[in-house]
């Protein structure tokens, strides 16, 4: 199997990089599984005192990857909740992760790849950044990335965005509070990279203190977050949804 990622550990730096750039680095299974296990292993690592996130080529991450939109529509429920489940556990682990975490988006960051970006404790978009959640325009539920959004932007901002599935550049993320900061142009890797190192320098213990009080989240509520994403999956409106989508063509809904 070719990785879908990157790991490295440069002290004080554990260094995620998302590595399909001829796919924009949209998320398979193998890569929700690997980004668990990198994040795992950064979390249990004693040299990693924070972790960077960033992709390879011109997209952070487009979403979700087209095999997998195929397969999901057709799958049986059982198979759907597992997904679910796995994309679920990647966001809270992101969310609750004990270190602190900067994510470096460029281009576009779609959908779970929005998700991904902006559960970070600290996201830094370049300024020709793209960000949104489309699911709702292919007929899907953004169930599981509402729970963590809610909180980031307020409900008010959250309905706006996951209603009507609209991307947002960069200054706008920035003004509504779902990315941090924008890099100046040209400067997103070395400003990611130094703003992770100098959040790893500081406290552990402080850090992984606060975190715990600032990413409660009610388990029964991500649970039933796993459960609207995975009944989503094989309604007619998301199968039309996603066949229009892999067709290029306007979808006709029930």
């Amino acid at each position: 199997m070719v990785p879908t990622i990157r790991y490295v550990v440069q002290p004080p730096l554990g260094i995620i990089t998302l590595d399909r750039p001829d796919r924009r680095n949209a998320l398979s299974t193998d890569m929700l599984t690997e980004l668990t296990h990198a994040l795992q292993s950064a979390s249990a690592d004693s040299r990693c005192r924070a972790v960077l996130v960033r992709a390879k080529g011109p997209a952070f991450c487009a979403g979700m990857d087209l095999d997998t939109l195929r397969r999901m529509t057709d799958q049986p429920y059982e198979a759907n909740l597992e997904d679910s489940r796995r994309m679920a556990t990647l966001l809270d682990l992101v969310w609750t992760l004990p270190k602190p975490i900067v994510a470096a988006v460029q281009g576009a960051a779609l959908g779970g790849g929005c998700g991904l970006a902006t559960v970070c404790d600290v996201t830094v978009a370049a300024p020709e950044a793209t960000l949104g959640f489309p699911e709702v325009k292919i007929g899907f539920v953004p169930a599981i990335v509402s729970v963590f959004l809610t909180r980031l932007v307020g409900h008010a901002r959250a309905r706006d965005l996951l209603v009507t599935g609209r991307s947002l550049d960069a200054a706008e993320a920035h003004r509504i509070g779902l990315v941090n900061r924008v890099a100046p142009a040209g400067e997103l890797d070395a400003h990611a990279h130094e703003l992770a190192a100098r959040l790893g320098a500081g406290s552990l213990q402080a850090m992984a203190a606060t975190k715990r009080l600032l990413s409660a989240i009610p388990r029964d509520e991500l649970a039933r977050a796993i459960v609207a994403n995975a009944e989503a999956r094989s309604t007619s409106d998301c199968r039309e949804g996603v066949r229009a989508f892999l067709d290029k063509r306007q979808p006709v809904w029930s």
